[in-house]
């Protein structure tokens, strides 16, 4: 997304927070190109080969169905995250298009925008752009090792409550180079939506995932992976901003984490090719053409306490702060994970997989 404006008015929103000046807020941006495709889920079924559906993960080479709930970057031998030091995994449901024939095809992904000179995130060719924010930076407490949430429920396919509709959203791209990205994610009604757009989108579909900001303080993860995190008690905090207060609950303060996904789906806009009844042909990789089922799933997994550093370092933007280490995009894309279930990434298929399969 584009930031001059948007930074200014976050920061301007924020300044009464940081005594009144514009310098505090931090804001890492950056790159993970996929280290593996694949039908696996060690948080909601850990050990499972396969998972119910397929996800694209980001991240360290520690992922796998049965991974450590220990600290992740002391089982990691690399990343394809930027910053080489965040061994974290993030990973979310993919997205087919269903042609008129009944068939399904994987919506290739892009790079992301061009901003704050970072051509690693350019030359991602998918994967997920990772935002940590630090609004009130020297009393945002980092994730500890062993910290693992899920934003989003991959079983909604509506939201009669509206109070979390800033948790995740689509951006209906209005031309090519990220058209229309002019604003913060989920709030601008004529480009954003909670469901999947319903109408072809020129410059394709973005994902926004926004995960809570508040912590019990305690527990490093709960049975159902949300409870013990918690928006703020006005509900989900605008992007770049501390929000409302942490309800007593859940007392600590947190980075902001949000993941950016950019959907090619311009190959499919012949509206000739969808339903013949003009609805969308979009769906998540858990069978969901809503969009509402959009979730994102995360494991903490930073070196030391080089993400607490970097959230206490004010005035950070982009993929550059507190001394934290980088790497080239050739040396992030040679860290894969073997494939583990042997599905066809990116054929036509006659049905989603493990859409097929008794679920539990």
């Amino acid at each position: 997304m584009f930031w001059a404006t948007l930074l200014f008015a976050a920061l301007a929103e924020a300044a009464p927070q940081f005594g009144g000046g514009f310098g505090g807020t931090t804001m890492l941006r950056f790159g993970c190109p996929n280290v593996v495709i694949d039908r696996l889920d060690p948080l909601v079924n850990p050990g499972q080969i396969p998972s119910a559906h397929v996800h694209q993960i980001v991240g360290g080479n520690a992922f796998n169905a049965t991974m450590t709930t220990d600290d992740v970057s002391a089982a990691a031998t690399c990343t394809t995250c930027q910053f080489s030091e965040d061994f974290s995994n993030y990973w979310t449901a993919n997205l087919y298009f269903k042609a008129r024939n009944g068939t399904y095809k994987r919506v290739p992904q892009k790079g992301h925008a061009l901003q704050f000179n970072d051509q690693f995130s350019t030359q991602t060719q998918g994967g997920i752009l990772v935002y940590y924010v630090s609004a009130q930076p020297g009393q945002i407490t980092a994730f500890k090792p062993g910290f693992r949430m899920l934003s989003g429920d991959a079983m909604a396919r509506s939201r009669p409550d509206k109070t979390l509709q800033r948790q995740n959203c689509f951006r209906c791209y209005t031309g090519p180079n990220y058209g229309g990205d002019v604003g913060a994610p989920c709030m601008d009604d004529n480009v954003d939506s909670e469901p999947l757009p319903s109408k072809p989108c020129p410059g394709g579909i973005r994902s926004n995932i926004l995960f809570p900001t508040c912590w019990d303080g305690k527990n490093l993860d709960s049975p159902n992976h949300k409870d013990h995190v918690a928006y703020p008690t006005t509900g989900p905090a605008n992007f770049l901003s501390l929000g409302g207060s942490c309800p007593s609950t859940h007392p600590v303060r947190i980075p902001q984490l949000m993941y950016e996904v950019v959907w090619d789906t311009t190959p499919f806009n012949d509206q000739s090719l969808w339903p013949e009844d003009g609805s969308q042909p979009f769906y998540l990789s858990t069978g969901d053409n809503t969009g509402y089922g959009q979730h994102g799933d995360y494991v903490f997994g930073w070196k030391g306490d080089a993400l607490q550093r970097a959230m206490d370092t004010s005035g950070c933007m982009g993929a550059r702060c507190a001394n934290l280490l980088t790497q080239q995009i050739t040396t992030a894309r040679e860290c894969s994970v073997k494939k583990v279930v042997a599905e066809d990434e990116d054929g036509w298929l006659d049905e989603l997989p493990g859409i097929s399969m008794p679920m539990a």
